[in-house]
């Protein structure tokens, strides 16, 4: 089989999903790219080259898996985040670009602070402690998490992104662990997700996604109800909380926001509230 006719067979083999028919070439072509573990152009460059056997055994492989809807990061473990790579497992979601705002509201309040002390709640890949270790040279940073399995790989995707040394990583659930210290920002992409939502989900996240990073109870903002109390304990006067939320959670968050200042609701790029964040007087 040659590139060429590997690559339209994945094509053909994915558009069989009605899921997955508009993204098929891109898909197969990934697959493919990871496969053959080459570059894009390549691929390009070598229409007519002949894939070794383990090559298009484990090409078909990858088909079966993304047909079934596997999540194309969580077959070739790799996800760009901030123009960074990172190491993707079933144990942490996959980082998604809407996340790249609260990273981007964070730099924006902390890039003036000398040493801003910086710690990211439920870090899962390490995707937010990382971009900020790598856009704040300044900050120390702490990251947490409940799951030993997504610290695991966070702590390899810092090593990746040369700024392991740079990050502190501790297992807890929330800031339980570090309720006794002190830090300018506390930042968050918690589970928001209410139970009742997880049928409208689609079948990628729903089936494949860990639920311990998605789901936060019967409402959604269960995680924040424990969260923003803990972290006005732990931020020092003038410190920042930056939340990632949903769609809908603007007036809960508001509510449980009452007393702090300078409160922002930040939008994506559909416009639609994705990043709170309040000041601590």
């Amino acid at each position: 089989m040659t590139v060429t006719e590997a690559r339209e067979l994945g094509i053909a083999w994915l558009g069989r999903n009605p899921d997955l028919q508009q993204r098929s070439r891109a898909d197969a072509t990934l697959l493919l790219l990871h496969a053959l573990q080459c570059s894009r152009a390549q691929l390009l460059a070598q229409p007519e080259r002949i894939l070794l056997p383990d090559e298009e055994r484990i090409y078909r492989e990858h088909l079966h898996e993304r047909a079934g809807g596997r999540p194309i990061q969580y077959i070739t473990g790799e996800q760009e985040f901030w123009g960074l790579p990172f190491s993707v497992t079933p144990d942490v979601l996959i980082p998604r670009p809407e996340t790249e705002h609260l990273v981007e509201a964070a730099i924006e309040r902390l890039r003036a602070h000398p040493a801003p002390r910086i710690v990211d709640v439920g870090t899962g890949s390490g995707a937010i402690a990382v971009a900020l270790a790598h856009a704040l040279p300044q900050a120390r940073i702490t990251a947490l998490d409940i799951s030993e399995a997504a610290l695991s790989v966070a702590k390899k995707n810092a090593a990746r992104n040369r700024v392991a040394e740079r990050i502190r990583w501790l297992h807890s659930d929330l800031l339980n662990g570090v309720l006794q210290e002190n830090f300018d920002a506390v930042i968050s992409n918690p589970p928001y997700i209410a139970e009742a939502e997880r049928a409208t989900l689609s079948s990628e996240v729903r089936n494949f996604e860990p639920s311990l990073a998605l789901f936060a109870g019967p409402t959604g903002v269960e995680i924040y109800e424990r969260l923003i109390p803990q972290a006005s304990r732990v931020l020092l006067p003038g410190g920042w909380l930056l939340l990632e939320m949903g769609h809908t959670q603007q007036p809960a968050i508001e509510k449980l926001l009452a007393g702090w200042q300078q409160i922002a609701f930040v939008p994506d790029l559909q416009g639609i509230p994705r990043v709170v964040v309040a000041h601590k007087a």
